[in-house]
């Protein structure tokens, strides 16, 4: 697809830049089809402060944990949704909000968000800024990981998957790598910055990750950076990670989430087809791995 510079940019700069659990807790069948799951509000102790987060599980029974990284609109309806359809399908799933340091949940809407308004893209910079300082997703991850280690609803003796959406592709690499005893399997789908030019670019903490991990490209995050797909396979390669990464053709940047507001030509980022595409490959990646 053609875009103009402007769009380009504003792109780039979207993709560069104890525990207490609480009392709202709701039952119900996730659209998916499968277990009927529980979803609860619930606020988990860091070294920064109080993340307020949703984690879902089904109604019974001791499961994989999953920590689910949002993409930079945060914890929002449809990240909750993705937590529930995951949750129905056997796991415990843990849904953040990656920006508790600079508040509480929701931020804004995704789909009436305009790339190429600078207004709407000064709020997002300070919020993914929050969660992307040094040491800041390494923290989050210990808590996080502790969280789910410390529910009744997860069994420890399996291994914790995490997935990430666009900033929560590095996320995903950052949790892996800190907590590499315990992440067994991690996903990044339309991921941004996953290879920089910087000495703490994502790809080289490929060396510190145990887990398996899966990387969905969109074709035009491809276009900007070609020869990221390419350092990603020679890092997983070298440090002896089991890895698939691959480009999933004709899609747009943010292709799985369902609530992206549309292109300025006027058709969807979201692509049901190939959002399909990528949850199976998830599913298919845990069921592997977090035995």
């Amino acid at each position: 697809m053609a875009q103009d510079t402007n769009d380009l940019k504003n792109r780039r700069d979207f993709v560069a830049l104890g525990v207490a659990a609480g009392l709202a807790a709701t039952a119900g069948s996730a659209a998916a089809a499968g277990l009927d799951v529980v979803e609860t509000n619930v606020e988990i102790k860091t070294p920064d402060g109080t993340c307020d987060a949703a984690f879902i599980h089904p109604k019974s029974g001791s499961h994989a944990g999953v920590l689910l990284w949002p993409d930079a609109f945060g914890l929002r309806p449809w990240t909750r949704e993705m937590g529930k359809r995951l949750a129905a399908e056997g796991y415990s799933v843990l849904v953040p909000n990656p920006f508790y340091r600079v508040s509480k949940a929701p931020f804004t809407d995704a789909s009436t968000f305009n790339f190429q308004n600078q207004a709407d893209m000064a709020k997002l910079r300070p919020l993914m800024a929050s969660v992307n300082a040094a040491g800041a997703a390494e923290k989050d991850a210990i808590a996080y990981v502790g969280f789910l280690d410390a529910q009744k609803e997860v069994n420890k003796s399996k291994k914790i998957g995490t997935q990430g959406y666009c900033m929560g592709g590095p996320l995903i690499m950052k949790t892996a790598a800190t907590v590499p005893n315990r992440i067994g399997a991690a996903a990044s789908f339309h991921g941004g910055g996953l290879v920089t030019a910087n000495p703490d670019s994502p790809h080289l903490l490929a060396p510190k990750i145990k887990a398996r991990m899966y990387i969905g490209i969109a074709t035009s995050d491809d276009m900007t950076q070609p020869d990221a797909k390419d350092k990603l396979k020679e890092a997983f390669a070298a440090a002896k990670v089991t890895a698939t990464v691959e480009v999933y053709p004709g899609t747009q940047h943010g292709w799985c989430m369902k609530d992206m507001p549309n292109q300025p030509n006027g058709m969807p980022i979201y692509n049901m087809a190939d959002a399909e595409k990528a949850w199976g490959k998830l599913l298919a990646l845990y069921k592997a791995a977090l035995a």
